[in-house]
């Protein structure tokens, strides 16, 4: 799977100098991530989104790296759980998507953060409309505090997510599969380019190792990872396939 496609068109610096008198309007129609068929997803997500997402794992393109994600959709720039309004299907929206218009940018390798917004957002405006992103002194508004909350708080789940994708490729939990789906027109459909956790290496660890996983939670993390692939069922029926269930095998369709 290539790199996550960015969401992001035009993110600054946010500043009482350039944005004293903006606003943001809220962002209840997501038609920013149309063409996202996934978006990474932090370990604190597991338990939410395995109720309405197959949650895989991909290469980062760092050697020896892979992240979380959920799919969205089973073509490139397509995104089944939005609809043709823009809003989303199911009741979870991923952190990675609610956390737009904003995001951190870093220029010393994560010593520091420096909070953006994405001046492409349709919903950012110098109109007065929505939340103000500073007040009559200059000072942030608390709707910037919960913002900055939010995105440490994302950093953090961030470091521990790529710990436990770090922990499941050294015990080499994870092989390549593929999903096939069946259009209505009988047409074959293929997705891969992502990796699950084999049931059959998970039961094939000593005790030692599993009560370890077991103690800092990450077990509980495969175990939601196993269950939500049973949404791959969901997947199917958004794309037209009356049952569609993954496969060990090798990649024929790459992930964008």
């Amino acid at each position: 799977m290539p790199v996550q496609q960015l969401i992001y068109e035009s993110a600054v610096p946010v500043s009482a100098a350039r944005h004293g008198s903006c606003a943001v309007q809220g962002a209840e129609r997501f038609g920013f991530c149309r063409q996202l068929n996934s978006v990474p997803l932090m370990a604190a997500e597991f338990a939410r989104a395995s109720e309405d997402y197959a949650i895989v794992f991909a290469d980062t393109g760092t050697p020896d790296e892979v992240v979380p994600l959920v799919l969205l959709g089973a073509r490139a720039g397509e995104n089944l759980y939005l609809d043709a309004a823009g809003a989303w299907r199911v009741s979870y929206v991923p952190a990675f998507i609610r956390r737009y218009p904003f995001i951190f940018s870093t220029a010393d390798e994560g010593e520091t953060f420096t909070l953006c917004v994405d001046e492409a957002f349709t919903g950012l405006n110098w109109q007065g409309r929505g939340e103000a992103l500073f007040d009559a002194e200059g000072q942030p508004t608390p709707y910037v505090d919960g913002v900055l909350r939010f995105l440490q708080s994302y950093r953090q789940e961030f470091t521990r997510t790529r710990a436990l994708a770090a922990k499941l490729k050294a015990l080499d939990l994870l092989e390549t599969m593929q999903a096939e789906f069946t259009l209505g027109s009988g047409e074959k459909l293929a997705l891969g380019g992502f990796h699950a956790i084999s049931r059959a290496r998970l039961h094939a660890l000593d005790d030692a190792t599993l009560a370890a996983l077991a103690r800092t939670g990450e077990l509980e993390l495969v175990h939601l990872h196993l269950h939500s692939m049973r949404n791959f069922q969901v997947l199917g029926k958004l794309v037209g396939s009356p049952a569609a269930a993954p496969a060990a095998a090798s990649a024929t369709a790459e992930v964008a």
